[in-house]
Order: structure tokens, then C-alpha cells, then sequence
């Protein structure tokens, strides 16, 4: 579901110390201090590379070692001596990126990348225990490995496949010439997106820090026909103000609301022996709606940093407005607003709704639901709760796909009844990811239980009963990706 922000819970800290009396002042994690810090600090730095470093004034090497170097410096600040393990990542993907050939080095690359962040994720999970975790490095380390795998697929289309073995998509993005050394470190570990992402595609990257990015995305528009004589210059400015009053709202929200109605009220006896079944629903959903803002903060000023640097623009809408969402990882309006579990996931995370799809969905020749709930478990980490969280997903998603196949259509007549279903569907879609997600920000085997007992596992027993019983209806006008004859018959190749 996520890729986790700096947590509530109590941490040994060996990172920057500076900030401890500001934690201590706040009553907030010294990890969830120096995390804003560097945020913070980030966006101011991403002004000043986009203003004094622009491509017109500087080299695309220099703005390739500036980005870096800010990064490596951030990662350090933040995580101490744990940041050695991402360095080691790097390099060791690096020597793959080098020696590999083109039609295996995606294979040995995400072996690799999955197999060093597991490894992590266990140490996390075995040495140190749930409440008493060191330093949480490993949100840096998932948004390496997602770039590792991503740049290592799209290298191997780009120069392991035939043309005409790609999707468009995959044609677009493939990558024909291997990335330098310094291309390779500024792609991984560049200051705006070490920290908290998200994951992008080498060529945007490569285009932004080469001055193209814009470009070529102003080139898809006849502004001619709009009454421009020159191509515009978009600002990023107006975007990175909207998104940053997003986060000062998401932050007070964290830091009342969260602070209100905490995860552990689930596991308090009030809940689980006395409140009744429809208390205990609402109460649920509460909660969850509760846990979001600091995802929303993270993300959205994630999102603004990379904007400040000039990076993220995706074009122009049909009003002529200029779009900054290239890089955006959620649609605040559309998850509140979902009708469905998929619309409600499809906005949610979106780069790393993205990754999942590029480099398993679209690939595996078998189960690609099951495979993708199941990797994204894997490197979300270790805790059980992630894996009740995904297991329930696969039975929801199933779920949700037949009753909307089978009964959708009969509600479609007249807008009373369209008005009616969504009204509906968006109060099950909120309690169904309440009721899913439960488990992903408890962790543990013991609460999860206890809270799906008081629960009468209700989703569960209904999601199996409508797979049983309900058929699945094909949907012929729905792909899972554009292919091509060579590719349906080369498929298990890749």
C-alpha cells in the first residue's frame, strides 16, 4: 500500500542529534523531525538548483554531482551509519548494470535489490523489535530498489527486446545505452527524491537534468492554435504553493487528528469486548481516516520538492493549464471520493502502483493479481500485518471486480440510480480499505487478530461468498497490456 513515512513509534536514533530539543520541545520522533528537516531543507535547495543551476547555465554533469552530492549528504543526516546500506545497494547494482548482459539484467538486478532490502526488513524485524526499532532507513532503501528494477527493466527492453516485442509504454521508456557512473548515482540517489521518493523513469530524469523535460512535453501541444508564437515557459511555482498549503493542512491534521484517535484504540478492550458491531465499523473507519495525514504530508511534499527543482511536468490539460503531477503519488479527492477499491488503489501510492505494474504485472505470464499483492507485501517488508493486508486485498479486489461485472450495468438506466450506487459504493469502498488496510499500520500478528475476531472476519466471509457463488464475468474490452504476436509468444522470456 505504502511505502512507510517515519513512524510514531519509539525509536534509538543515529542520525542527527541537533534536532533533539525541537523533538523533545514537540513531542514528535527525533526521526520525524530530522525527516521535515531535510525536507525542508531540500526544497529550498531544489529553488536554488533550478534557479543558479539551470541547464542553461551549467553542465549536465554538474547538475548530475550537485544532485548527488546533496542527496548522499541528506541520506546521512538522516539514518547516520545505516545510510552505508544503500550505498552498498548502489554499487552492487551498479557492478550488475555493468557486467550484466542486456538479456538477463533485469533478472540478476531484481534479485538482487529484493533480496538485499529483505534482508533488511528481517534484521528490523528479528534484532530490534516492533517498538524499539534503530533508525528506519529502509523507506530510502524501497525507493532504490523500485528505481534499480525500474532502470534495469528499461535497459533490458531497451537494448535484450525487439521493438516490436514492446508495448508502446515500454517501447517509449525503453533505454538503449547504459547509464554512466554519475548518471547512475544522480538517478538513485538525487536529493529530491532519496528521502521519500517517488520512483520515476530514467529518461524523464535524464531530460530534466539535461534541460529536455519541459520541452519536450510543450512540444505535444500546436500552440500556434492557442495564439502563442514561441513555446511558454511553465513555472513550477504556483503548483509547489498549492502542494505545500496541502502539507501545512496535512501536518495540523497529523498532529490532532492522529494524535486523537491513535491505531492502539483498536486493541483497547472498550473496542474489542464492548462497543457493537456498528461502533466498532465506524470507529474503524475513523481511525483509518486518522492514519493518512502523514502520508499525505510526505507524499505531497515529496511531490513539491521535485516541482521547486523544475522537475514533474506532465503537459497540458484540456483547459490549457499547465500540469504538475508527473511525479505526483496520490489524488487526495479521488481516494476520499472512490466509488471502488480499484479507483481507490489506482490513486493511492501511484509511482509505486506504477513500478508494480512495469516490472510485474505486465510480465508474468500467470496469477498477475496474486504475484503483484505478493511482491508488493515483499517489499513493503516483513511484518505480518502487511501480508493480512495484501492476503485480504487479493480476496477484496476478486471481490469488488464481480459484483461490479455482475450488477453495475443494472444501475446505469436513469442518474437517480447511478447517484444511488455511488453513494453506496463509496461507503463500502471506505469501510472495505478500512477494514483491509487494518492490519498494515498494526504490524502484528497478535492486534490483527483480535481486531478482525471483533470484527466477525465480516469482509472475508462476504468477499469468499461472492467469489464462490456469483460468476466472474470475462471482461473482453479490457487488457491487461497492449501486446503484440512476438510478445505473447516470447512472454516467459522476460
Amino acid at each position: 500500500m505504502a511505502a512507510e513515512p517515519p513512524s510514531s513509534l519509539s525509536y534509538r536514533t543515529t542520525g542527527s542529534t541537533c534536532l533533539h530539543p525541537l523533538s523533545e520541545l514537540l513531542g514528535i520522533p527525533l526521526d520525524q523531525v530530522n525527516f521535515v528537516a531535510c525536507q525542508l531543507f531540500a526544497l529550498f535547495a531544489a529553488f536554488w538548483f533550478r534557479i543558479y543551476l539551470s541547464p542553461g547555465k551549467t553542465s549536465p554533469d554538474v547538475r548530475h554531482a550537485f544532485a548527488t552530492i546533496f542527496g548522499i549528504y541528506f541520506v546521512i543526516f538522516c539514518f547516520g551509519w545505516y545510510s552505508v546500506h544503500l550505498f552498498v545497494l548502489v554499487l552492487l547494482c551498479y557492478g550488475i548494470m555493468v557486467t550484466a548482459s542486456a538479456s538477463s539484467i533485469h533478472r540478476y538486478s531484481f534479485f538482487v535489490a529484493m533480496g538485499y532490502l529483505t534482508i533488511c526488513h528481517i534484521s528490523r524485524i528479528y534484532i530490534f523489535h516492533y517498538g524499539i526499532l534503530t533508525t528506519d532507513f529502509s523507506g530510502p532503501l524501497m525507493i532504490v530498489t523500485q528505481k534499480i528494477t525500474t532502470l534495469a527493466f528499461q535497459v533490458h527492453d531497451g537494448l535484450g527486446r525487439r521493438a516490436d516485442d514492446l508495448s508502446p509504454e515500454q517501447r517509449r521508456l525503453a533505454v538503449t545505452v547504459k547509464p554512466s557512473f554519475l548518471e547512475y548515482l544522480s538517478y538513485l540517489l538525487n536529493f529530491m527524491s532519496v528521502i521519500a521518493g517517488p520512483c520515476n523513469n530514467f529518461k524523464d530524469y535524464i531530460a530534466f537534468i539535461e534541460g529536455r523535460h519541459t520541452h519536450m512535453k510543450l512540444l505535444e501541444v500546436n500552440w500556434k492554435q492557442r495564439g502563442f508564437h514561441s513555446l511558454p515557459e511553465p513555472s513550477p511555482t504556483g503548483a509547489v504553493i498549492r502542494k505545500l498549503y496541502m502539507t501545512l493542512v496535512s501536518l495540523l491534521l497529523f498532529l490532532t487528528l492522529t494524535k486523537t484517535f491513535p491505531v492502539t484504540c483498536l486493541v483497547e478492550d472498550w473496542f474489542v469486548h464492548k462497543a457493537n458491531f456498528l461502533s466498532r465499523l465506524c470507529y474503524l473507519y475513523v481511525v483509518m481516516q486518522a492514519s493518512k495525514p502523514k502520508y499525505y504530508f510526505a507524499w505531497t511534499l515529496a511531490d513539491a520538492v521535485n516541482n521547486a527543482a523544475g522537475f514533474g511536468f506532465s503537459g497540458v490539460d484540456k483547459n490549457g493549464n499547465f500540469c504538475w503531477d508527473l511525479l505526483s503519488n496520490l489524488n487526495i479527492w479521488k481516494i476520499e471520493t472512490a466509488t471502488s477499491f480499484k479507483m481507490y488503489l489506482e490513486n493511492w501510492n501511484i509511482q509505486t502502483a506504477t513500478w508494480l505494474k512495469r516490472v510485474c504485472y505486465e510480465r508474468v505470464p500467470w496469477y498477475p493479481t496474486v504475484l503483484t499483492f505478493i511482491l508488493s507485501a515483499l517489499w513493503h517488508g516483513v511484518y505480518p500485518g502487511y501480508y493480512f493486508t495484501f492476503l485480504t486485498g487479493i480476496l477484496v479486489t476478486v471481490a469488488a471486480r464481480t459484483m461490479r461485472n455482475n450488477y453495475r450495468r443494472y444501475f446505469l438506466s436513469s442518474r437517480a440510480l447511478k447517484v444511488a450506487y455511488d453513494v453506496v459504493t463509496w461507503a463500502v469502498t471506505q469501510l472495505a480499505v478500512s477494514y483491509t488496510v487494518a492490519p498494515f499500520v498494526m504490524l502484528a500478528i497478535e492486534p490483527t487478530i483480535s481486531l478482525y475476531k471483533s470484527m466477525y472476519f465480516y469482509l472475508h466471509i462476504i468477499s469468499l461468498l461472492i467469489i464462490l457463488f456469483l460468476p466472474v464475468k470475462p471482461r473482453a474490452h479490457i487488457q491487461r497490456q497492449p501486446q503484440t504476436l512476438n510478445s505473447v509468444n516470447k512472454k516467459k522470456k522476460d
